[in-house]
């Protein structure tokens, strides 16, 4: 009888060693999986309803709550979007119209321990991209004492979409930047929930890179964000380039002429069309659709909320590549000669030329390859810190990646991402050395402390200063041996800022 009795206790310890974690959201109780490294993951949690039939391109409604335990262990869906980019991974649960979901990976052991949260967006030039590409996944991260996220947004036209019927029929008489609202209502989604994986709501800082760090300038100036977060990182891009968010008159243009192209020019009609012959649709409309000062989740040009100080008062990690662009975007097939490099600006800038060329002085591959980073992304990340230092009221920090993938000539755009997260492991295309592990660390090491504190800075890291407005900032030269450096390339965006469309 005794040894029956052991048997049992050992056999229910055994039981209750092995239950699956469980959080209890509003919406319903979750069931994760413990990973090997003491992190626990909840994958394809809804945050938000379905975005189907009637509610395409609506902003996003609560999601409907569901009865006993949600299994959260594999990738809900990804967004529907056309297969752009050769470098991106999914373990997603397939391509659908309903996508609006999130995955957690947090190391808290119980709801009390109130952690930082660190909420990632993707990019992919909101046309592509998915919560479950390797290089965000969360679980390194949450081991150093983050609760990490991951979340899918609506993108191209499902989640861009601006169209006079639209706007008539929005209570907020605009229409467009659903894919930003839905990263807003991720935002609110986290401030009730997180506390039930361990999270502190009032220590969320958002991230991203390239339409990612584009996502984290708008959530600074968006309404519907307002006190959801506590810190931001922009990896490579803003709202505040050279070429800023469309007004909604224009793109309700597009939007008419895109109906058109898919043979729905009526919104009952585009709403009644399948989902992939809505994606199917961009071919012939050849559209690539994108934020929107929509008056609405941009009230205004970000570039004039910034200026007026009237964006979220937050701490500011933001930086950008040395490879953002490439000097034939400039020159072509011609080879990078002084006269050819000339001969190009002439080209692009007319009787500006001159002046562009005195801005990017130098060696022409390299001046070049420079003007074409910061007419792509540089400029605008460049612009979004220098605003931030000036009016944000809180610390920025500024700086320039580096070091290149093994076998690559450069530190090309998205390429510091895995770096960053600490998922240089999970992408086998590359012999990843040594120093490309001791850089991750470094840099990963960063990313926790300001994520933790609002400032970079801690033990075992070379000392980042912050970012200042104007000529001579100093930022953090991110690469095998780090070093905080004076900002040499202030004559380029002086240049720019001749050039820009505020």
């Amino acid at each position: 009888m005794k040894k029956a009795g052991l048997l049992l206790l050992s056999s229910l310890f055994a039981l209750s060693a092995s239950a699956a974690p469980r959080a209890t959201t509003a919406t319903g109780v979750v069931e994760g999986v413990s990973e090997a490294s003491g992190v626990t993951s909840y994958k394809g949690i809804p945050y938000a309803a379905a975005p189907v039939g009637q509610l395409r391109w609506k902003a996003p409604q609560p999601a409907a709550k569901w009865q006993g335990t949600r299994k959260a262990d594999h990738f809900g869906a990804r967004c529907m979007q056309p297969s752009l980019f050769s470098d991106m991974v999914f373990r997603s649960d397939g391509m659908s119209e309903d996508c609006l979901f999130l995955n957690v990976w947090t190391p808290a052991k119980s709801p009390k321990e109130k952690l930082p949260v660190l909420v990632y967006f993707y990019g992919g030039g909101f046309a592509a991209g998915d919560g479950s590409e390797p290089r965000y996944d969360g679980e390194s991260m949450a081991a150093k004492g983050v609760v990490t996220l991951t979340i899918n947004y609506r993108l191209n036209v499902f989640g861009f979409l601006a169209h006079p019927e639209l706007t008539k029929e929005a209570t907020h008489h605009s229409s467009g930047n659903y894919g930003l609202m839905d990263q807003a209502m991720a935002l609110q989604w986290v401030k009730k929930n997180i506390a039930a994986f361990g999270g502190d709501p009032s220590r969320v800082t958002i991230a991203g890179e390239s339409a990612g760090s584009f996502s984290v300038s708008a959530q600074m100036i968006n309404p519907q964000a307002k006190g959801l977060f506590a810190g931001a990182i922009g990896e490579s891009g803003s709202l505040l380039g050279l070429t800023p968010p469309m007004p909604l008159a224009a793109a309700e243009g597009m939007g008419t002429s895109f109906a058109q192209a898919a043979n729905a020019p009526t919104l009952k009609e585009l709403r009644a069309l399948p989902a992939q012959q809505v994606l199917d649709a961009l071919k012939t409309a050849k559209t690539w659709f994108f934020a929107i000062q929509d008056g609405y989740v941009i009230p205004r040009s970000p570039v004039a909320i910034f200026a007026a100080g009237e964006q979220a008062k937050v701490p500011l990690l933001a930086g950008w590549n040395s490879y953002e662009g490439h000097y034939k975007q400039i020159l072509g097939d011609a080879e990078p000669t002084a006269e050819h490099f000339s001969a190009a600006l002439q080209k692009i800038y007319g009787e500006q030329a001159a002046a562009a060329r005195q801005a990017y002085s130098g060696d022409v591959k390299q001046a070049a390859t420079e003007l074409a980073s910061d007419r792509f992304i540089g400029y605008s990340t460049w612009k979004w810190i220098d605003s931030h230092a000036r009016t944000g009221g809180k610390p920025t920090y500024r700086y320039y990646y580096t070091r290149p993938r093994p076998g690559q000539e450069g530190a090309s755009h998205s390429v510091e991402i895995e770096y960053a997260m600490g998922n240089l492991a999970g992408n086998k295309t590359y012999a990843w050395t040594a120093d490309d592990y001791a850089l991750s660390m470094q840099m990963q090491g960063y990313f926790a402390n300001f994520i933790k504190t609002g400032n970079p800075n801690g033990a075992g890291l070379p000392e980042w200063p912050q970012a200042s407005a104007g000529a001579g900032s100093k930022l953090m030269q991110l690469d095998v041996q780090s070093k905080a450096v004076t900002a040499t390339d202030d004559a380029h965006y002086q240049f720019q800022e001749t050039q820009a469309k505020h």
